[in-house]
Formats: structure tokens, C-alpha cells, sequence
């Protein structure tokens, strides 16, 4: 089995969730790192790794960023960190175990590889992008409030798009 290690600075953890039951929030993960384990080029074989820092989660606002690291939404405090092991990886899906706040659940992602390349310094890198969407209800994040026009203020559903360079080595 070859080990390859995420590059984080050329891969992006990611998502987005409805607002106002209308626009969409993005954000993404600054701190996280990941490892594929695999046979040669037989993807049937990988065996992935991923830890996020949650405390890491930048919107782009940081009066929200902060709500969301609080006990309303991550606990940031006491489950400093997501994870994700994979249990299979078949037909350009890729499924595994989401820990989100000390929750556990099985996830599939939708997987396409974007193929191997040599960096300058002879390095080999394999791309990938996924996705998946989660109700974030399931892993205790219930917070919200309701809207005087009806709807809630923060959607359940979150999508959650990856883009993972990895480096052999």
C-alpha cells in the first residue's frame, strides 16, 4: 500500500447551507489534513483519512463564524475536530464514517478523479473533487429560528464539496 497526504495548500474542505431559506452561506475549513492509503491505481483499494479543525471554520463573517464554533452549532470547545474513514470506495462513490461533534454517521460521496500529474519538483499528485449533502440535524447541530414569514433562518441540509490534491510520499 502507497501512502499519499492531502496538499491542503492546493485542496479546499467546503460547504454550503441554505439561508433565509433563499441564498446560500458558503464557508470552508483552513486547518485539515487527510492521507489516502492505496494499491497502485485500484481506487477500489483506497483507504482514506481526513481531520478538520473546527475551530478553523471561516464564512467570511466573524460574528457568525464564532456562533458556529459555540455550543448552538459545533462545540467547538468540546469536539475540536471532524473526521472522516472511509469504508469503500466503488463506482465513483466513496463512503465512510462523518464524525461531526461527537456524532457518527455513514456518508457516501460522489467522487470524480481528475487525474495524476508530476509537479516540477518530481513530486506525484492525484486530484480529486466530491461532494455530498448531510442534514446537519443528524449530528446535533439543531440550532435555528424561525422566521416571521414562515421558513427557519439556517437550512438542514448542508453540501459539502471537497477538493483534495494528494502527494505520494
Amino acid at each position: 500500500m502507497a501512502t499519499w497526504n492531502i496538499d491542503t495548500s492546493h485542496s479546499e474542505a467546503g460547504f454550503w447551507v441554505r439561508h433565509l431559506m433563499v441564498t446560500k452561506v458558503r464557508g470552508q475549513f483552513k486547518q485539515w489534513k487527510g492521507q489516502m492509503a492505496i494499491d497502485g491505481d485500484d481506487l477500489s483499494t483506497a483507504r482514506i483519512t481526513a481531520e478538520v479543525q473546527v475551530g478553523s471554520i471561516d464564512t467570511r463573517e466573524e460574528k457568525r463564524d464564532g456562533h458556529l464554533k459555540s455550543a448552538d452549532f459545533f462545540d467547538a470547545e468540546h469536539h475540536p475536530t471532524m473526521t472522516f474513514v472511509s469504508k469503500t470506495f466503488s463506482g465513483g462513490k466513496l463512503t465512510g464514517a462523518l464524525t461531526i461533534r461527537g456524532a457518527t454517521k455513514d456518508v457516501t460521496f460522489e467522487v470524480t478523479s481528475l487525474g495524476k500529474a508530476k509537479d516540477p519538483w518530481g513530486n506525484q499528485r492525484w486530484a480529486f473533487e466530491g461532494s455530498t449533502v448531510i442534514n446537519r440535524k443528524d449530528f446535533g447541530l439543531n440550532w435555528n429560528q424561525a422566521l416571521e414569514a414562515g421558513g427557519v433562518l439556517v437550512g438542514e441540509e448542508v453540501h459539502i464539496e471537497l477538493q483534495a490534491q494528494f502527494v505520494a510520499g
